[in-house]
């Protein structure tokens, strides 16, 4: 499975901020769209990485308050990054050892979507859940399984 199949069933709606934009804003829009990450994008670049942990983070140190914080000061400039054939797999890892819970997906140099460990986990269940499915199905079509002729063993 790759990142493309997650971004397939997702759907492609991208909510970006501009590194001089207060952070106030950001928040903002966060709320407002009950998300828990903004892609940074700069000139048509992306830049950085927004997420409720540098919110958090830029609240504490700021003694409770956002003030006059700008995104830039705040922002994760060096986010981890996938494309759309990355696997599945290698999208865990890379975020499990970053402790990262969204990811930008590039295909160069265009932003064509965020995949969070959400997703990422989800697709592995969903997938699992299907080949669950299938391999009940296999067992109860095995020949024999229906009381009639019993299946030999060698």
């Amino acid at each position: 499975m790759k990142v493309s199949d997650i971004l397939r069933v997702k759907g492609g709606t991208l909510f970006t901020v501009s590194p001089d934009q207060p952070l106030g804003e950001a928040i903002k829009t966060m709320a407002e769209h009950d998300i828990g990450s903004l892609v940074v994008m700069e000139h048509g670049d992306l830049v950085g990485m927004l997420t409720f942990r540098e919110v958090i983070q830029a609240i504490v140190n700021n003694g409770g308050t956002v003030g006059e914080t700008l995104v830039r000061s705040v922002m994760d400039n060096a986010p981890l990054t996938c494309t759309l054939e990355t696997e599945i797999d290698e999208v865990r890892r890379m975020m499990l050892g970053r402790h990262a819970r969204y990811m930008p997906v590039m295909n160069q140099r265009t932003l064509m979507g965020v995949i969070s460990f959400y997703d990422v986990a989800k697709a592995v269940v969903d997938s699992q859940d299907f080949e669950n499915r299938m391999l009940k199905a296999y067992i109860r079509d095995w020949p024999g399984a229906d009381g009639g002729e019993p299946v030999q063993t060698l």
